[in-house]
C-alpha cells in the first residue's frame, strides 16, 4: 500500500503543509502492554506521567499513557479489545512507533495541501471537544502503516493532552536520577530496499521538505553489510532521515528491522540532552543498556579528532560515548540496545556542541556494533 497518489498542480502561493508546522506534538507508540510499557519508560529513561485515558474517561477500547520529559512527549497506547487496529496492528509489527504528531497553524489547510499534491488521507479534519475548548486534527499516511496527524492547539487552553485525558491517578515517577533529556533532535524511517527515493520525493514535493544531506552506501557500510539515507526536514524542528538497505555480503539493520517489524517504519528516536554525560551516567544507573564499541574505537577518535577542544575524554570512554565533528563543531552521541522484544525500535541520545551532522564519522563503529548484536541473534 502506497501512502502517494498522483499529485495535483499546487495553486500558485499555495503553501506546502511543511509551512504550517510549528514544531512536534508527540509520538504516539502502539503497545502490547501500555502500562508495563509506559512504566518501563518511566524507570529507565527518567519520564513523568501526565496524562491517561481509558474506560474510566470514556474510551473503552484502549489505554493511553502520557509521558513527558523536557519537551519531548510520548503517548503510549495498547488495546482492550482485541478486535481492535491496535491489536491487530501489535499482533503483525510488535510494539512500535504508530503516528508522528506534529502541531501546525491551521490542520485544514495543512491537510487539504497535502492531498492536493497526493498524499492519502486517514481522517479528514475533526474536532474534539471540552470545557478547555476545541482541538484540531487531521490524519495522513506516511511509509509503511505510520501516520501523521496534523494537531491543532491555537484553541485549547487544558492542562491534558486532549479531551478524554485526566491527570489524576497517574503512574508514579519511579525513583532514580535525573536524566536531563530536552528534546527531539531526529526521528528515523526504515523503508524497503529500493523505495528510499519514493519517500524523499513524498517528503519533498508531497511535504515541502526540503533534503538536508544524502549518504549512499559507499559511506555507510561494514565489510558485511550497507545502507543509504536521506535526511529531510521542514527547515526547523522536524529531522527526519530515511534508511533503505543495500547491497551487502550479510544481512543489514534495515534488512533485519523490515523483516522483523514486517514492513516500513520508525526505527529509531534521537533524544536531546544538554549534557550526555550526566544524561548517560543516569540512564545506566537506571539500568539502560547501550550498544557497545570496543576499545579501539577510542584511540582513533582520539587522533581523528586531536584539534577539537573540550571533549571529556575520559568520560566519554568510561561511558562508551561515541564522538563526531563537521565544520560547525562537535557532537557526541551513544544508541540504546532495541526497547522492544523484537530488534525494531532503539533510542540514541545526542548532545550537539554546534555540530549539525548525524555522527558520519561514527558510521562504521555503530554498524559493527550493530552487526555483533545481529549475529547474537542469528539474525546477521
Amino acid at each position: 500500500m502506497t501512502a502517494t497518489t498522483t499529485p495535483e498542480t499546487p495553486a500558485a502561493g499555495d503553501p506546502a503543509p511543511a509551512a504550517r508546522i510549528l514544531g512536534w506534538d508527540c509520538i504516539e507508540f502502539w503497545v502490547g502492554n501500555a502500562r508495563a510499557t509506559a512504566g518501563f519508560l518511566l524507570s529507565a529513561f527518567g519520564f513523568t506521567c501526565t496524562g491517561y485515558s481509558g474506560p474510566e474517561t470514556g474510551h473503552r477500547d484502549k489505554v493511553s499513557y502520557v509521558l513527558e520529559q523536557g519537551e519531548i512527549r510520548f503517548v503510549i497506547t495498547g488495546a482492550l479489545d482485541p478486535d481492535s487496529p491496535i491489536a491487530e496492528h501489535v499482533r503483525e509489527h510488535g510494539d512500535g512507533v504508530h503516528d508522528l504528531a506534529w502541531i501546525v497553524d491551521d490542520v485544514e489547510v495543512a491537510h487539504d495541501a497535502a492531498i492536493g499534491r497526493g498524499a492519502r488521507s486517514i481522517r479528514a479534519p475533526w474536532t474534539e471537544e471540552d470545557e478547555s475548548g476545541t482541538l484540531h486534527f487531521a490524519t495522513i499516511a506516511t511509509y509503511g502503516e505510520t501516520q501523521h496527524t496534523f494537531v491543532g492547539r491555537g484553541r485549547y487552553a487544558g492542562p491534558s493532552l486532549a479531551p478524554g485525558y485526566t491527570d489524576e491517578d497517574l503512574l508514579p515517577d519511579p525513583l532514580g536520577p535525573e536524566v536531563g533529556l530536552v528534546g527531539l533532535d531526529h526521528v528515523v524511517g526504515n523503508v524497503s530496499k529500493g523505495s528510499l527515493e519514493q519517500w524523499v520525493d513524498f517528503y519533498g514535493q508531497v511535504l515541502g521538505f526540503d533534503q538536508l544531506v544524502h549518504f549512499d552506501d559507499e559511506a555507510i557500510s561494514t565489510e558485511y553489510s550497507a545502507l543509504m539515507s536521506t535526511v529531510v526536514w521542514d527547515g526547523s524542528k522536524i529531522v527526519m532521515p530515511i534508511n533503505e538497505p543495500a547491497d551487502g555480503k550479510k544481512k543489514s539493520q534495515i534488512q533485519e528491522y523490515i523483516e522483523a517489524y514486517r514492513g516500513a517504519g520508525v526505527q529509531h528516536l534521537a533524544l536531546a540532552t544538554d549534557d550526555i554525560v550526566a544524561t548517560v551516567s543516569a540512564l545506566r544507573a537506571r539500568g539502560v543498556r547501550f550498544m557497545t564499541v570496543p576499545d579501539t574505537y577510542y584511540a582513533e577518535a582520539r587522533q581523528r579528532l586531536a584539534n577539537v577542544d573540550g571533549v571529556p575524554w575520559d568520560d566519554v570512554e568510561r561511558l562508551n560515548i561515541l564522538v563526531d565533528h563537521d565544520h560547525e563543531g562537535h557532537l557526541l552521541q551513544i544508541f540504546t540496545e532495541p526497547i522492544m522484544d523484537r530488534p525494531t525500535v532503539f533510542f540514541e541520545i545526542i548532545e550537539r556542541r554546534g555540530a549539525r551532522g548525524f555522527g558520519e564519522g561514527n558510521f562504521k563503529a555503530l554498524f559493527e556494533a550493530i552487526e555483533r548484536d545481529q549475529a547474537r541473534r542469528g539474525n546477521l
